[in-house]
């Protein structure tokens, strides 16, 4: 292994210059790297295209999911309150190849969505798709 700090030599530097020798191609490759890719940011005069809008005509539409669930912990399908026994009856048959999916009101807590997926695990869905909104800011 080489050492970082070079042997002394016969000139009759202290170790701080050898040191501070040492550490100067360092400092140059390090120097025209950053000029290297201040260049190169500079060469695309192209802007990044506008990203498209969240803001879309038909939000005003809730999901469309197979099942919701209302800040007051119900579980609706087709706009009909469901309890945990009749859920197997009303929610289609586990496809792997197609999951559940389920739109939750902003304020449900995890509690309760734990609750409903252990209850759609007893149930055999293995795949589920949590449904969201984008926040309006």
């Amino acid at each position: 292994m080489t050492d970082l700090v070079p042997p002394p030599a016969s000139s009759g530097k202290s170790l701080m210059e050898r040191v501070e020798d040492a550490l100067l191609p360092l400092i140059n490759l390090v120097f025209l790297l950053l000029m290297f890719f201040i260049v190169a940011g500079q060469l695309a005069d192209t802007p990044l295209p506008d990203l498209p809008s969240a803001a879309r005509s038909d939000q005003s539409q809730s999901p469309e999911a197979d099942l919701l669930v209302s800040s007051n912990q119900q579980w609706r399908i087709d706009g009909e309150t469901v309890t945990r026994e009749a859920l197997p009856a009303r929610l289609p048959a586990p496809d792997a190849s197609k999951p559940l999916r389920i739109a939750a009101a902003e304020n449900v807590s995890m509690a309760d969505l734990e609750t409903l997926l252990q209850a759609l695990e007893d149930i055999g869905f293995t795949e589920v798709l949590l449904l969201t909104e984008p926040s309006q800011s």
